[in-house]
C-alpha cells in the first residue's frame, strides 16, 4: 500500500494528517484513469472510500485529495446534496485554504488556485490556467495539449485515432477515424499528434 504522504508536498503533511485523524474513510491510490483524477463513494457496508490517481504530481494529488475529502465532509454535514453544489464548494474552499500559501503551492500556481476556489468546478481541468500551472511543463515530449493542435490534425489518444474538428466551449469535437463517431474531448487532454502519412 502506497503512503499518500509520498504523493503530497511536505509542507502539507501536518494539515492532511489532521484531516485523516478527524475523518473516517479509506484512501486508495489507483493507476491512471483517463476520465478522472479521483473519486469518493459510500460503500454498501456504510464505509467511505476515496481514490486518487498515482500519476498526479504532488500539487495535483493534494488538490484532488482535498477535493474528495470535501465530498466526504459535505456528505457528513449536509447529507445527499448536489455533488458539486454550493455546500461542496464552500466545504472544499474551507479545507483548501490552509494550503493556499507559497510553502505548498508556488507563485506560478497560487493566483490561479485562489481564483478557482472562488467558484470551484467538478474538475480542475475545466480551468485551463490552473490545469497548466499545476502540470508545469510535465507534458511528455511526444505529446501536445489538444488546444495546441490545428483543426484537421489527426492524433492518437488511448490507442485510437481521431481528427480534430471544432471547438465547443472548453472541449473539442473530435472524429474517431475508425468508427466515424464524434466525441467531445477536454481542451487540456494530452494527445500524440500524427504525421500526415500515419
Amino acid at each position: 500500500m502506497q503512503d499518500i504522504f509520498d504523493h503530497i508536498p511536505k509542507a502539507a503533511h501536518s494539515k492532511v494528517k489532521e484531516y485523516l485523524e478527524t475523518y473516517t474513510f479509506e484512501i486508495q491510490i489507483k493507476k491512471e484513469r483517463s476520465t478522472k483524477h479521483g473519486d469518493f463513494r459510500k460503500r454498501k457496508d456504510g464505509t467511505f472510500l476515496i481514490t486518487v490517481n498515482e500519476n498526479l504530481n504532488p500539487k495535483q494529488f493534494l488538490l484532488t485529495l482535498v477535493h474528495e475529502i470535501a465530498h466526504y465532509v459535505t456528505y457528513k454535514n449536509f447529507g445527499k446534496v448536489q455533488p458539486h453544489g454550493k455546500e461542496w464548494k464552500m466545504t472544499f474552499k474551507e479545507l483548501m485554504l490552509p494550503f493556499v500559501n507559497p510553502e505548498v503551492y508556488p507563485d506560478t500556481v497560487l493566483p490561479h488556485l485562489a481564483k478557482y476556489l472562488l467558484n470551484a468546478k467538478a474538475s480542475t481541468d475545466s480551468d485551463i490556467n490552473l490545469s497548466l500551472a499545476l502540470k508545469q511543463n510535465q507534458i511528455d515530449s511526444d505529446k501536445n495539449y489538444i488546444f495546441e493542435l490545428s483543426y484537421g490534425t489527426r492524433f492518437k489518444l488511448k490507442n485510437r485515432q481521431f481528427e480534430l474538428l471544432e471547438k465547443r466551449r472548453t472541449r473539442y469535437i473530435c472524429l474517431d477515424t475508425n468508427t466515424n463517431k464524434k466525441y467531445l474531448i477536454n481542451q487540456n487532454t494530452e494527445v500524440i499528434p500524427l504525421k500526415q502519412h500515419e
